[in-house]
């Protein structure tokens, strides 16, 4: 996913030119001038489904919390990685699994 293919499409052909991590099954890549960030996922190590895509959240309790009320299916509960981040997977009404992640106290 994340070879030099890809990282020539995402850092070249997109401007996307900070690798800001690399971990084999997810990196993030991001613009210094555009503020542009996206994140690449192919498998996830720690969670029973792959997201297809991560959404930072400045609050991750009240998105979660929201999407309770709203009925959405959680599909990886509200935690702290090993790793720092505050997330959880949801099911998008259109079955994409979307991971919902923070920084915790953010």
């Amino acid at each position: 996913m994340t070879g030099p293919p890809a990282k020539s499409f995402y850092a070249d052909y997109l401007g996307l030119s900070t690798e800001e991590f690399h971990l084999g099954w997810v990196a993030r890549y991001s613009s210094p001038h555009t503020g542009a960030v996206v994140q690449l996922v192919t498998r996830d190590a720690a969670a029973p489904e792959d997201p297809v895509v991560s959404v930072l959240v400045d609050d991750v309790e009240t998105a979660y919390a929201d999407a309770v009320r709203r009925g959405y299916e959680i599909v990886h509960p509200l935690g702290t990685e090993d790793w720092g981040v505050h997330r959880f997977f949801v099911r998008a009404p259109d079955g994409t699994v979307v991971n919902v992640v923070g920084h915790p106290g953010g």
